[in-house]
């Protein structure tokens, strides 16, 4: 099933995946395009996607994912299939981005070594304590994730490159996939920062950050609790 809710095109962009399971031989492809709440809180729409093998969400704005589906009965069902369940959910760009817990939605790519410069919310929270950024390595994103991760220290930066993913399994085995990098910023071992001190728009420092590079085939082990919803 196709959710193409982050697009401001839905109906092109779900036609795109649509198209491109079918020359694949996929499976037979759905779509499910959520405009509002009320339609995320339909019982209707949920049993849809209660039958549905998998789910992939589409490219966009990842801020209208998470307020059309936030706290609704779509998110519930999502969380409960996800955890409970073979059930795969995939995103690409801010369908990717969306899967975190903090959640990036405002930023400039040469942004975010100011304080104040990145503007975070809660995703979907599909991965606890991960926060995860796509088009990483071509658009510069490693300082804007070093920012996230100094608010937020106890969880792990992932940063996505083009033509590159990485599948979960268990809530915390990854394997990178595709024909770039996978960037891992992990911040718990950091000795100091200064976010907390400064004032905004003022260069943040950040000391003792581990970074791991990964490429297709790759494993790692996201050092992380896990959670699953009743």
């Amino acid at each position: 099933m196709v959710i193409p809710t982050a697009s401001e095109e839905p109906h092109e962009a779900a036609q795109d995946y649509v198209r491109a399971f079918h020359r694949i031989g996929g499976p037979t492809v759905e779509v499910l395009n959520i405009k509002t709440r009320t339609e995320a809180n339909n019982e209707e729409f949920v049993r849809v996607l209660d039958t549905a093998g998998g789910v992939l969400f589409t490219g966009g704005d990842q801020l209208r994912l998470t307020a059309l589906l936030g706290g609704t009965l779509m998110q519930r069902c999502l969380h409960e299939r996800y955890s409970n369940e073979e059930f795969i959910i995939a995103g690409t760009s801010a369908g990717a981005t969306a899967m975190s817990t903090p959640m990036i939605y405002q930023g400039r790519n040469d942004a975010g070594f100011l304080k104040g410069e990145i503007h975070i919310t809660t995703g979907l929270e599909l991965m606890h304590d991960v926060a995860v950024d796509t088009h990483f390595v071509a658009r510069g994103r490693i300082v804007r994730m070093a920012q996230i991760l100094a608010t937020n220290p106890a969880c792990v930066g992932m940063g996505l490159e083009e033509d590159t993913a990485v599948l979960v399994t268990e809530g915390r085995e990854l394997e990178v996939l595709g024909s770039g990098l996978v960037i891992i910023l992990d911040a718990r071992s950091c000795s100091s920062t200064n976010i907390h001190e400064i004032a905004p728009n003022t260069p943040f420092t950040m000391r003792g950050i581990d970074l791991h590079l990964l490429a297709s085939g790759e494993q790692y082990t996201l050092p992380i609790q896990l959670r699953l919803y009743a």
